[in-house]
C-alpha cells in the first residue's frame, strides 16, 4: 500500500469539498479523472507502484475517510490516515483558497513536473509540496538572487533580514558576511508565470524565510506580525 501524500490528499478533498462534503463514487466522472491523473505516478517519483495504484476504488474510498474525518461529520468516520483531517480541516478553514491550491497542483502534474524524494538541500522530505518545490526552484535563479544582493550592497544597505533585522555577518563574522536568503514576496505558484522585478523580492533569514514557506505560505509583512504578536 502507498500512502497518499500531502497533495494527493488536497486534490481528493477538492472533490469532496465540490461534492457537498461527502465522498465521490468510484464510477463518477470526478473519481475517474483524479485516478489518471494520479496513477502517473508523478507525486511518487522513484518508487515502485502497484498495478491498481490510486485505481477508482481508492479514489471513493480516501475520499470517505476525507469526508468522515471532518469535524462536521456526525457519523462514525471511516479509519483513514494521519493527514486526513488536516487535509479536509484546511478545506473548510478556507475553502476557496485550497480549491485554488488543488487547482494549481492539477495544473502542475498536467505539465509532467514530479517530485523528488528530498526537495533540493533540504535535510528532511515532506510529504507532497510538489508547488513549494516548484516555488523554491523557480527563486533560486541564481541571476535574480545576485542582482537582489548586488543592488542592496550598492545602495549602501546591510544585509539584513527584512522582517527581524538578523544579519549573518554581524552574527557569523566573516564567514556570514555576504550572505541573504532571497524570497519571492508572493510565491511563482500562486502568482503563476510573471516578469519579476527586484522589489518582487525580500531578503530574508533563514528562520523567517522558513516561516514565509511552512505549511500555507504566508508573506514576509505577516511574518513580521506574527513576531510582533508573539
Amino acid at each position: 500500500m502507498v500512502d497518499w501524500v500531502y497533495d494527493e490528499l488536497v486534490l481528493a478533498a477538492d472533490l469532496v469539498s465540490r461534492n457537498g462534503w461527502t465522498g465521490v463514487r468510484a464510477g463518477s466522472s470526478e473519481a475517474r479523472a483524479l485516478s489518471v491523473l494520479l496513477r502517473r505516478g508523478q507525486l511518487h517519483e522513484g518508487e515502485v507502484l502497484p498495478a491498481n495504484f490510486r485505481s477508482t476504488s481508492s479514489i471513493q474510498r480516501k475520499s470517505y475517510d476525507l469526508a468522515t474525518a471532518d469535524e462536521k461529520y456526525d457519523g462514525k468516520p471511516t479509519r483513514g490516515g494521519r493527514l486526513d483531517a488536516l487535509v479536509i480541516g484546511e478545506f473548510r478553514a478556507n475553502t476557496a483558497a485550497m480549491q485554488k491550491r488543488a487547482t494549481a497542483i492539477r495544473g502542475v502534474l498536467a505539465t509532467g513536473e514530479t517530485l523528488p524524494a528530498v526537495l533540493d538541500d533540504e535535510v528532511e522530505s515532506r510529504e507532497g509540496g510538489i508547488l513549494e518545490h516548484l516555488a523554491r526552484r523557480r527563486e533560486r535563479d541564481p541571476g535574480l538572487r545576485s542582482r537582489k544582493i548586488q543592488t542592496a550592497l550598492d545602495a549602501g544597505i546591510a544585509l539584513s533580514c527584512e522582517v527581524c533585522g538578523f544579519n549573518f555577518g554581524l552574527t557569523y563574522g566573516e564567514r556570514g558576511e555576504g550572505y541573504i536568503e532571497v524570497h519571492h514576496v508572493t510565491p511563482l505558484h500562486i502568482s503563476g508565470e510573471t516578469v519579476t522585478k527586484l522589489d518582487d523580492l525580500a531578503l530574508l533569514c533563514a528562520n523567517c524565510h522558513r516561516m514565509c514557506h511552512r505549511g500555507k505560505w504566508i508573506t514576509p509583512s505577516a511574518v513580521r506580525a506574527a513576531i510582533q504578536t508573539a
